[in-house]
């Protein structure tokens, strides 16, 4: 009976704990899941460690729990979430760049502009060179224009133009928009297969990018994988927690450390909340 009393004790200190979080951590998105399912595993497994059980609609009301940028399934990397009253502060703190390492597949063109998507197109790419490369890329700096891919997060109607794709629905192609490209350089070049690293702001689809760049070298090229290296101050290698750290304790320990990196990120415009009444900036860059 004593230790069955000093356990709910314990479980008690922890549900008060997990509660009192409050502020950005950053986590690691593993390529598999979708952004919100790694979100929704996070909460079971800290709502599971405070003893406190759930169904699957109060578990969003009990938690206040959001992501600050979606990451596509097929992608991995940092996803930077808010707990507590750290959700208020997705928007308007992690509206900035992010850096992605991207590669990219010549000769090869497919309905998703990834891996996951069927081909579509298949052009020779052996003319290519280095040099070429290198100098396609120029282009892709700064403010440029960039049309954003069919597969994608965006809505028609209230729905993703993903979901209508999948369904077999005729899609229009959404209108070329601004997108700022802070800085893109090739780390990589081994025929077929080429490595870039990328700075971005919100709104920028890498998958276009590469796309787009085989167009520019007379060929046609697709992303074969994806990693986000940092988003707004968090890095993928200092801050991002794996799953076996995504406990009470360790979530603590990294809101604290975390806080110091906030004050001085600059102020960016902010972005559409990509689902009405959930915290998640749309930063649909993938």
């Amino acid at each position: 009976m004593a230790a069955r009393e000093a356990g709910g004790v314990g479980l008690a200190r922890s549900a008060e704990k997990l509660f009192s979080l409050s502020g950005l951590f950053a986590v690691y998105k593993p390529k598999g899941p979708t952004s919100a399912g790694v979100l929704n595993l996070l909460k079971e497994k800290l709502l599971a460690e405070a003893g406190v059980q759930t169904n699957g609609k109060k578990r969003n009301q009990i938690l206040k729990i959001g992501h600050g940028g979606t990451l596509d399934s097929a992608a991995a990397g940092v996803l930077v979430v808010g707990i507590g009253k750290g959700t208020k502060m997705l928007r308007t703190m992690l509206a900035g760049s992010k850096k992605y390492t991207a590669i990219g597949l010549l000769g090869q063109a497919t309905d998703t502009l990834d891996a996951t998507g069927k081909v579509t197109e298949e052009k020779p790419y052996d003319q290519i060179t280095q040099g070429d490369l290198e100098n396609v890329l120029q282009k892709f700096t700064g403010d440029i224009m960039q049309v954003p891919p069919l597969y994608s997060a965006l809505k028609k109607d209230g729905e993703r133009l993903s979901t209508l794709m999948k369904r077999g629905e005729a899609v229009e192609a959404k209108p070329a928009r601004p997108v700022r490209v802070y800085s893109l350089s090739l780390q990589q070049f081994q025929p077929p297969l080429f490595t870039l690293d990328v700075e971005c702001g919100g709104g920028f689809y890498v998958r276009s990018l590469v796309s787009d760049i085989g167009k520019e070298l007379s060929t046609c090229a697709t992303m074969q994988e994806l990693t986000r290296t940092k988003h707004g101050p968090f890095t993928l290698e200092e801050h991002a927690l794996y799953e076996d750290k995504w406990t009470i304790d360790e979530i603590a320990r990294s809101l604290e450390h975390c806080t110091s990196l906030l004050p001085g990120e600059p102020s960016h415009k902010k972005l559409k909340t990509e689902h009405p009444g959930e915290t998640a900036v749309s930063c649909e860059d993938k």
